[in-house]
């Protein structure tokens, strides 16, 4: 689903992202004369990052796509941020909470006074109404609760259809569809899916949304539910072995996966894919999955944007080279990366004394699907009054192969289905 590959996988997981054309004169039109550069005392134009650096769910699990924003306004500022004008760049810690996200929000929004947040990562975004009542652009977030599906100010890194005016979705029911399940079923011609959850709340609402799209694609479905502070992995993988499913979904964080797969490698299970997220989208897959060589090799991860090993294309190259220095990658820095971009695109769009969160806000609210060069699949924001029974969606696949890390499989611009859209409550 395009909330459910890429967007509403992120809410399950919780356990578990141009400038400015014109023509150039000859560079021989500007000899002897001095190049202005932009006063020193010129005001920094501030944005905040809001991430869970540290909750329940371990200390790096949400960091990603902060340091991704962070190492874009970084590149940014050394080549004169936008205007003459450096990227100041407020970051606060959550810790996890409703009560410290709204923390959060008051220093950045109340006292530092931010033009916008970028790439919010929370797990429990409480203080969305605060920012969207104070008109603060919250641009290029993780789609982790229903908060950018129900309040106006606020955009996704994958774009809402929604009303947004204060109730989730239509009438408290969000939409995705079912692109991810079509592709597997197309592609690799799979029938029997089991989907993996812990018994929390979260977890288990996104396995049923999971379930839902499955069985509406005609898939036979075996849901499998742990424990989720004494999970029983192995009993899991030995069932789902014992009804031959060919494909494994989850709705867990990289550790629960990583001993999930370590569980079907030691039963025997062999799938033809073991699927999961964007989340879960890094670099450190050899290290999490060491113990599972089978299972590693047949993880594939889904989303909407473009693969971060995919080095050939320039806009990938360059967030490469500017995070050249981070001892892993992953995709949500990519992502992050690509949020930050968004907000240069729409800062940009401001004349340079007058970046304020009205004009910023403008750009995000004038109806173009943004792609932010080419690393996202389009991103579009509008206003249903009601929702879309079908949607053609397109979706970015990878898989992994040891020695060559996340291998594309097709363009995410081509891999497109028209899918129903499956009502659900977050």
């Amino acid at each position: 689903m395009r909330r459910t590959a890429a967007g509403a996988a992120v809410a399950g997981l919780l356990l578990l992202i141009g400038t400015a054309c014109g023509s150039r004169l000859p560079e021989s039109d500007f000899e002897g004369r001095a190049t202005p550069t932009p006063p020193q005392s010129a005001a920094p134009i501030r944005v905040g990052v809001i991430s869970s650096a540290t909750s329940p769910v371990g200390g790096s699990a949400f960091t990603g796509p902060r340091d991704g924003a962070k190492a874009f306004f970084d590149r940014l500022d050394a080549g004169g941020g936008i205007g003459g004008r450096r990227v100041e760049v407020r970051t606060c810690d959550d810790g996890g909470s409703g009560v410290g996200n709204n923390e959060c929000v008051h220093r950045l929004v109340d006292e530092d006074e931010v033009v916008a947040l970028v790439a919010t990562t929370a797990l429990d975004y409480a203080g969305a109404p605060q920012v969207s009542r104070a008109g603060v652009p919250d641009i290029g977030g993780q789609p982790i609760g229903a908060a950018y599906d129900t309040y106006p100010h606020l955009y996704g890194i994958y774009g809402s259809l929604a009303p947004r005016d204060g109730t989730p979705g239509w009438n408290g029911e969000l939409y995705g569809g079912t692109e991810v399940y079509r592709y597997f079923k197309r592609v690799q011609g799979a029938r029997t899916a089991a989907v993996v959850s812990y018994n929390q709340s979260a977890s288990a609402a996104y396995a049923r949304l999971v379930v839902q799209g499955l069985e509406a694609e005609g898939y036979r479905v075996v849901p499998e539910q742990v424990d989720f502070a004494l999970p029983d992995f192995r009993a899991a993988a030995a069932d789902l072995k014992a009804q031959g499913a060919d494909l494994v979904f989850d709705a867990l964080d990289t550790h629960g996966n990583a001993q999930l797969c370590k569980a079907m490698d030691d039963v025997g299970a062999r799938v033809t894919a073991k699927v999961t997220n964007v989340q879960n989208w890094t670099s450190t897959v050899p290290e999490d999955y060491k113990d599972a060589p089978r299972c590693r090799n047949a993880l594939w991860a889904t989303g909407a944007s473009r693969n971060y090993e995919d080095v050939g294309d320039p806009a990938v190259r360059e967030f490469r080279d500017a995070t050249g220095q981070l001892p892993v990658h992953s995709q949500w820095q990519l992502e992050g990366w690509a949020a930050a971009r968004w907000f240069t695109d729409a800062a940009k769009s401001c004349p340079p004394s007058g970046v304020t969160r009205a004009c910023v806000d403008a750009f995000m609210n004038r109806g173009e699907s943004y792609t932010a060069g080419g690393l996202l699949i389009p991103v579009t924001y509008e206003r249903l009054a009601e929702p879309p029974k079908t949607r053609r969606t397109c979706l970015s696949v990878a898989r992994w192969r040891d020695g060559r890390g996340w291998v594309t499989q097709g363009d995410m611009n081509t891999n497109c289905f028209d899918v129903p859209q499956i009502a659900y409550r977050p």
